[in-house]
């Protein structure tokens, strides 16, 4: 397990086109198991997430984040895949909300040796709550 520190950058765009943007550099952990490459971080304030863990697992194409939080009721995984909808629920504190995720774009330059960068553009629909499109950019520094 190797540490690490990264730049999150993530950008929402609203129904209204909007966009609001989040950076902050974080420390982290990044390791290989089997043909799996996994990246974990906590989330901040900034965040708008703090108490949570991140985890990102990137094989084959494929991007699974699960985010767990037990103090604050997280408990959510998204699957990221270039063309494909994912469908799940988001937890919150206030309960759980249908969600749908089409990955517009992904892309991985990530290398065991702590460097790379990771960008995810997706569209996202929370059942009754929020729709929008948002982009992920971590850079390894």
């Amino acid at each position: 397990m190797k540490d690490i520190m990264m730049r999150i950058i993530g950008t929402q765009f609203g129904e209204d086109r909007e966009e609001e943007q989040m950076e902050f550099i974080t420390e982290g952990k990044l390791y290989e198991k089997g043909e799996a490459m996994y990246l974990l971080y906590d989330e901040t304030e900034i965040s708008g997430m703090p108490g949570c863990k991140t985890r990102l697992k990137l094989k084959d194409g494929v991007i699974k984040m699960k985010r767990v939080g037990k103090n604050i009721g997280i408990d959510t995984e998204i699957q990221f895949e270039k063309g494909k909808r994912y469908t799940g629920y988001y937890d919150t504190p206030y309960g759980a909300f249908e969600m749908e995720v089409l990955t517009n774009h992904l892309e991985s330059t990530l290398s065991p040796d702590g460097t790379g960068t990771l960008d995810i553009d997706y569209d996202i629909s929370l059942k009754g709550l929020l729709e929008g499109r948002n982009k992920l950019n971590i850079e390894l520094m």
